[in-house]
This record gives structure tokens, C-alpha cells and sequence, in this order.
């Protein structure tokens, strides 16, 4: 007889202890890798995985490609635990998700602010900056974005923050196009159809736009994080590199805003409406807009 994970006889529970076991496992991933080409490895449940299971996958894998990438999935915690030089190159950030949607829902922008500066700020006790976790807005486990957002028109904002702050942004197929799934008990259908065919839309442009933004950002991909103006509807956050400086900002009511603070003053440019912006001491962001302003 064997032991299921929690509860899932499909799913066996291995003896990682045994070191069998993981010259099958690791055999296998050679085989991909020579087969497939495969340049990483996902892996479930991360936080279940012993330190020493972690440090030697993370020694094996490196021996077949330097650049061989190990992402973990974890939900709550001190990430540092599963990710660093010896174990997993990423996780996935639950804690921004939540902040993420929480944020529109609940007019509490606070709550995403605080937890990308906990993460990535200047102050000493930030616990991730220079690294890069996995971001999202929503995946195969948990309700759909354009589902669990009350107000439709956040959506495309919600994205505007995602592929703004640290981390590397990751998409859910088909809530590219605003699919709405809804996470039920024995039902994982709603949440991974099959789809007879891409339906892309005019938030799937949006997206695609803001990626191309990112692709070509430094500062998006690899600058610093720091608060600027904090409100309940609005946020406006800097992203900045040694090459590179950009101010993201979101507009999450209906109604236009005018942010006022010492640093909104010069010439921007805003990469997604490709508009140059004077700016003198403040700022105009228009009702349900996102900007990532150049300098």
C-alpha cells in the first residue's frame, strides 16, 4: 500500500529520503532533457519538499544546463525558504496575488502597496529585492480574474499593474481575453476548459502591448521598487535601473484624479499611449487608467 498527498491516492507520495527514488526522478529529467529540450521544471507543492530534496535537484539540474530554471509553487511564508543560490530560482508570490484583486475590490490600494514594499523596498527589513517572483492574476488553481474582479473595468488595470511591478508576470490561457471560471469543489473544468480557439479582443491587445512595454524596459524587469503617491483608488510607484526610470501609475476609480507630490515635475512619456506629459508638481490620471510614465 502506499500513501496518498493529502488525501489523493492519484497522487503518490514518494520517499524523497531514499536516494532510488531520486536517481528515477532525476533520470527522467535527463531523459526530457535530452528527448525535449526542456529548460526547467515546475514543481507542486514546493513547500512540501524537504531542504535537502531541494538542494540536490537544484545541483543535478545545474549539471545538465546552466541555465536550467527550477520554479516552485508556494503560497504563504518566508519565500527565502524555498528560493535562493542552493534551491528554487523562483516561486510563485501568493501574497501579491491576493494584494492584486483585493486591491480593486476592497478601494484599498494600500493593500498591494504594502506588500510589493515589504518585498522589494528600499528599507532594510525587505526581504526580496534583486530577486524575481512569479506574478500573476490568476492560474489553473483559483478563480478566474474577470470572475473574482467586481467591477469589469478593473481588469485591464489589474494587468497594467501586474506587468508593472517586480516579478515575472505570468498569464493564465484564455483570461487573456477576460474568460471568467469560477473555482468549485470537483469541478476543475471550470477552471481549465478546452477551448476550440483563441478569442482575442481588445484586452488582449492591451496585454500584448504591455508586454512588448516590458520586453523592452530595464526598469520594469529588473529596477528597484518604491511608493510614491498611495490612495485608496489610486497608486503611482516607481520602477527604477541604472538605465532606466519609470513611474507606474493606476487610476482605479471613475473619476479622473490629480496626484500632487515633488517628484511629478519634467517631462514623461507614456509608453502605452506613446504621449509626452508635462508635468509641474502634479499630475492628471484619467478615471480606469493605467500609465507607465518614462522619464
Amino acid at each position: 500500500w502506499y500513501e496518498g498527498w493529502e488525501g489523493h491516492n492519484e497522487l503518490v507520495k514518494l520517499n524523497l529520503d531514499n536516494p532510488d527514488v531520486r536517481q528515477h526522478q532525476f533520470d527522467a529529467i535527463k531523459q526530457w532533457t535530452d528527448l525535449y529540450g526542456i529548460d526547467g521544471l515546475r514543481l507542486d507543492v514546493a513547500y512540501c519538499l524537504s531542504d535537502f530534496y531541494l538542494k540536490e535537484l537544484r545541483r543535478f539540474t545545474s549539471t545538465l544546463k546552466e541555465d536550467f530554471v527550477l520554479m516552485g509553487e508556494t503560497l504563504h511564508g518566508d519565500y527565502n525558504m524555498y528560493m535562493n543560490d542552493e534551491k528554487c530560482h523562483s516561486v510563485t508570490n501568493y501574497e501579491c496575488y491576493k494584494g492584486l484583486y483585493s486591491s480593486f475590490n476592497c478601494a484599498n490600494m494600500h493593500e498591494i502597496s504594502y506588500s510589493l514594499n515589504r518585498q522589494f523596498g528600499y528599507e532594510n527589513w525587505c526581504i526580496y529585492r534583486g530577486k524575481h517572483l512569479m506574478t500573476f492574476a490568476d492560474n489553473h488553481d483559483v478563480t478566474r480574474l474577470a470572475s473574482i474582479l467586481t467591477n469589469p473595468a478593473h481588469i485591464p488595470l489589474a494587468y497594467g499593474l501586474l506587468l508593472g511591478m517586480p516579478g515575472i508576470p505570468c498569464l493564465y490561457y484564455g483570461s487573456e481575453w477576460g474568460e471568467k471560471g469560477e473555482k468549485a469543489p470537483d469541478n476543475d473544468y471550470a477552471l481549465r476548459p478546452c477551448f476550440d480557439a483563441p478569442k482575442p479582443n481588445e484586452l488582449t491587445k492591451f496585454i500584448k502591448k504591455l508586454i512588448q512595454i516590458r520586453q523592452n524596459s530595464d526598469a520594469l524587469c529588473n529596477g528597484s521598487y518604491r511608493n510614491v503617491v498611495i490612495q485608496n483608488h489610486q497608486l503611482i510607484f516607481e520602477r527604477c535601473s541604472e538605465k532606466e526610470r519609470i513611474l507606474v501609475t493606476v487610476n482605479a476609480s471613475d473619476s479622473p484624479y490629480t496626484a500632487w507630490h515633488q517628484e511629478l515635475n519634467g517631462t514623461v512619456h507614456d509608453l502605452i499611449s506613446d504621449t509626452e506629459i508635462q508635468m509641474d508638481g502634479k499630475l492628471e490620471i484619467p478615471p480606469y487608467s493605467t500609465m507607465y510614465l518614462k522619464f
